[in-house]
């Protein structure tokens, strides 16, 4: 690899929902002989360190409270613009790809100023803040879901459905065939809070499998991540309704649990539905509630809407709600079979190489047979990844 080939500037940091996608571009374009560097603030370090990508931090920071932390939040912003300009006046990259999230905001309005082409991924299924501000400035716009409330085709963006990008793990096991459940054999449920777990499943999930029958809830068993402050509890609460479960703040391997598991239940943020429809596994969906604009919300409907997922919003997830439903799966065990394939017929393990394509479009460099080639014959519309050859 040498300096002459082009070099592509991903702006990502923050949560992993937004540095997992970057990540999995980076490795496709690095693959196809480019270049990348990644512009980030300080919580940029969960970006893979076993790619050759070099980091690069500025001051980045959300809007805070208050007259003080609101004037304080711009003039950090104000310093990552500046930070990144005299970065980008280095680099001098071809393109600069945002994926979301206040840490992405200096990178791209610099590199929208100094002229440098563009390009937003949007993880859910509502415009987030960041790309809300900065879409009109780009040259191209990739979702993840077909409809994202904020971008209305015609309006002369180009929108271009690629998927959201998963980890290699997820990828892999997409080929792991769903195990149904057999008359009398275990429900494996993998429950999911988050990155730090949340409170309200450790108090439905146990109580609810309580409720159930005797001779249905000794078929359950749960794998299920908890806040530590909440361990003790649920750990007795399933104990005393004599359900198997395994706790535990962070589990290692996610990809492996989810392929294993017969049911899911979780958020719905944008890189939980991108894993659990790459694999293909039915899940019961409870948004977080508090987002700014009400993206799980969003995400988990269009996911229920193709047949692959139950949307509880917080407030029905009651103990008797989840009761009532895990007992109608284990009687009818088809059901969980048919949303299984409809979870994997909507996701994609090819987010990253459409990505990657889109990318090679902006700076002209487009692949012969590529997503790109395919869908710039209409200026307008989203366009759908497809699905990969069985």
């Amino acid at each position: 690899m040498t300096d002459s080939q082009p070099l592509i500037i991903l702006a990502a940091g923050g949560t992993g929902g937004h540095v997992f996608p970057a990540e999995a571009l980076a490795r496709e374009l690095l693959g196809r002989g480019l270049r990348v560097a990644l512009l980030t603030d300080r919580r940029g370090d969960k970006f893979s360190t076993d790619l050759p990508v070099a980091v690069h931090r500025i001051r980045a920071s959300s809007l805070g409270k208050g007259l003080f932390g609101k004037l304080r939040s711009i003039g950090e912003m104000g310093l990552g613009v500046m930070q990144a300009r005299r970065r980008l006046r280095k680099l001098k990259p071809a393109a600069v790809v945002g994926f979301g999230g206040y840490p992405s905001a200096p990178t791209l309005y610099a590199a929208a100023a100094m002229g440098i082409p563009i390009l937003l991924h949007e993880q859910n299924a509502v415009l987030g803040k960041a790309n809300r501000v900065m879409v009109g400035k780009a040259k191209l716009i990739a979702t993840s879901f077909p409809h994202v409330a904020g971008l209305k085709p015609g309006t002369g963006l180009r929108l271009v459905q690629t998927g959201n990008p998963v980890r290699p793990a997820f990828a892999t096991l997409r080929a792991t065939p769903y195990s149904p459940i057999t008359d009398d054999g275990p429900m494996r449920i993998l429950v999911l809070g988050g990155s730090l777990g949340a409170r309200v499943f450790s108090q439905v999930v146990p109580q609810a499998l309580a409720l159930m029958p005797d001779h249905l809830r000794r078929r359950v068993v749960v794998a299920q991540q908890c806040r530590r402050d909440d361990l003790e509890s649920a750990r007795a609460a399933f104990a005393a309704a004599g359900v198997e479960a395994e706790l535990s703040p962070f589990f290692r391997d996610v990809p492996e649990r989810l392929a294993q598991s017969n049911l899911f239940i979780g958020r719905a943020g944008g890189s939980t539905i991108a894993e659990l429809t790459a694999i293909g596994r039915p899940a019961i969906l409870v948004p977080f509630p508090h987002g700014h604009s009400g993206e799980q919300i969003a995400n988990a409907e269009a996911v229920a809407e193709a047949g692959g997922a139950w949307l509880i919003p917080e407030q029905a997830f009651t103990p008797e709600a989840l009761a009532v439903r895990l007992e109608s799966l284990l009687a009818l065990p088809g059901t969980l079979v048919k949303t299984a394939a409809a979870a994997r017929a909507w996701g994609t393990v090819t987010a990253a190489d459409n990505l990657a394509d889109c990318v090679l479009d902006v700076i002209g460099l487009r692949r012969p047979g590529s997503l790109s080639a395919e869908i710039f014959a209409t200026e307008n519309g989203t366009t759908g990844p497809g699905e990969e050859a069985a």
